[in-house]
């Protein structure tokens, strides 16, 4: 079976993205992987060419940034679709799959190729936190995501909002995923402070009307929910990560705040029942 892998990126050198080890993760199972390049102010569109394999095809986009958060939208699904076979691994240019999650997603794939409810594969996530060695897990940070979908077909499914996620139709129903062993690596948060202040940078453009609250807040603030890892990293990513261990950034101080409270009351359900209160879903699992 044939499937395509998708992403987007623009100023991967200037936001410090892993995007080589991005698109490397999914190589295992993909047949052709499209990469919606924005114009950019660094060498981004030469690093990816830089991978060199022939399944990588670039696609050179101008990004809208008049169009807010729906720009993320339109450029994940100008990639998507771009692709050639009917099922697509979607990542984004801060995430890696962990080793033998691109297999995982197939093996789902193919196990519910003939399901036609399923219309998307669920990843887990790690989301890394401040560093390498810890990360983010209250309720703010989404446990999982579909990061496989099924391409074409009568249903129209498209990427959502700020692109975390997809939709189905002009409703926008949430899509119906099926849940699978992959586990995703988001090291959005993990970058350099230089990284998370150009991030902050670049998100005015897209979101204007968090110029007044980013004045004041801290690039790593703390809350309740951030946890030690001492797992592994993908082996794609572990240069990537050695060449940052010394610009592991420091989590502002402990400092409670009274929405800490809902954090910790969720938490304690969650770890009693495993049932997140109010979490928010783009899907429903089949």
């Amino acid at each position: 079976m044939e499937i395509s892998g998708f992403t987007l990126v623009r100023n991967a050198t200037i936001l410090d993205f892993p995007v080589e080890a991005s698109i490397r993760s999914l190589l295992s199972v993909v047949s052709d992987v499209v990469v919606n390049v924005g114009a950019s102010d660094d060498d981004t569109r030469e690093r990816i060419a830089g991978i060199g394999d022939p399944r990588i095809t670039i696609l050179d986009s101008t990004w809208d940034f008049s169009r807010g958060p729906a720009m993320l939208a339109d450029e994940t699904h100008r990639a998507m679709v771009a692709c050639r076979h009917r099922w697509g691994i979607y990542i984004q240019a801060d995430e890696v799959l962990a080793d033998g999650g691109a297999e995982a997603l197939r093996e789902v794939i193919e196990a519910r190729d003939d399901d036609a409810r399923v219309e998307g594969v669920l990843v887990q996530y790690r989301h890394f936190y401040g560093g390498f060695d810890t990360v983010a897990t209250n309720r703010s940070w989404y446990r999982r995501e579909t990061r496989a979908v099924r391409l074409g077909g009568a249903a129209e499914t498209h990427s959502f909002r700020d692109a975390q996620g997809f939709r189905v139709g002009a409703e926008d129903r949430r899509i119906r995923s099926a849940m699978s062993g992959a586990v995703m690596h988001h090291y959005g948060w993990a970058r350099p402070a230089w990284a998370l202040a150009a991030k902050r940078s670049e998100d005015l453009a897209i979101y204007p009307w968090r110029r007044e609250q980013d004045q004041s807040r801290p690039l790593l603030p703390w809350f309740p929910g951030i946890t030690p890892y001492s797992g592994a990293h993908p082996a794609v990513v572990q240069s990537w990560i050695a060449e940052r261990r010394s610009a592991t950034q420091l989590i502002e101080p402990k400092r409670w705040q009274p929405h800490h409270a809902e954090f910790l009351l969720s938490d304690l359900i969650e770890r009693s029942t495993g049932w997140r209160p109010f979490e928010y879903r783009n899907y429903v699992i089949v």
